[in-house]
């Protein structure tokens, strides 16, 4: 790992990196977040009783969504093509939903920033379509999990499964 801020020029200022001399490679992150709730809404979801409807496919489409346009919202973040995309709503009893995504391409940067936009969108999601029932909701343990490719080669989270 670097021990420098690839995104600051000689002078301290922000820079986008220039990856034009890199490689594509195959390339792969894997993030996950955790939505936090009362156990009530949680039976809610899984029996599909919300009136706005299917709360895990609109997490996951948002997901998606949320993972192509990475670039738009962070800043400095390369436009990617995206090969693939794949968000997990996992229901755990008695009160939580486990979000894990996995972004994929042949590339020349990484996509680190897509999967975790994806897991974080999917959660926020949550959110907003469970608002009214449970304010109380917490989102959380937003992480990268793990990502292949590139120079830095491979990382695994050491809490990950």
């Amino acid at each position: 790992m670097s021990n420098t801020l690839t995104h600051l020029d000689d002078q301290g200022r922000a820079n986008m990196v220039d990856v034009s001399e890199k490689a594509a490679t195959r390339r792969e992150a894997t993030a996950q977040a955790w939505v936090q709730m009362q156990p009530q809404t949680l039976q809610m979801i899984q029996a599909n009783g919300h009136p706005k409807g299917d709360v895990f496919a609109v997490a996951r489409i948002a997901g998606i969504q949320a993972a192509k346009r990475t670039h738009e919202l962070i800043p400095l973040c390369h436009a990617l093509l995206l090969s693939s995309i794949h968000v997990e709503l996992t229901a755990c009893e008695p009160d939580r939903v486990q979000i894990t995504s996995t972004c994929r391409l042949t590339g020349q940067t990484g996509v680190e920033l897509e999967a975790m936009t994806a897991a974080s969108v999917a959660a926020l999601t949550i959110y907003d379509m469970c608002k009214a029932v449970d304010r109380a909701m917490v989102i959380g343990d937003i992480r990268l999990l793990s990502k292949q490719g590139g120079r830095s080669g491979h990382f695994q989270w050491e809490g990950a499964q």
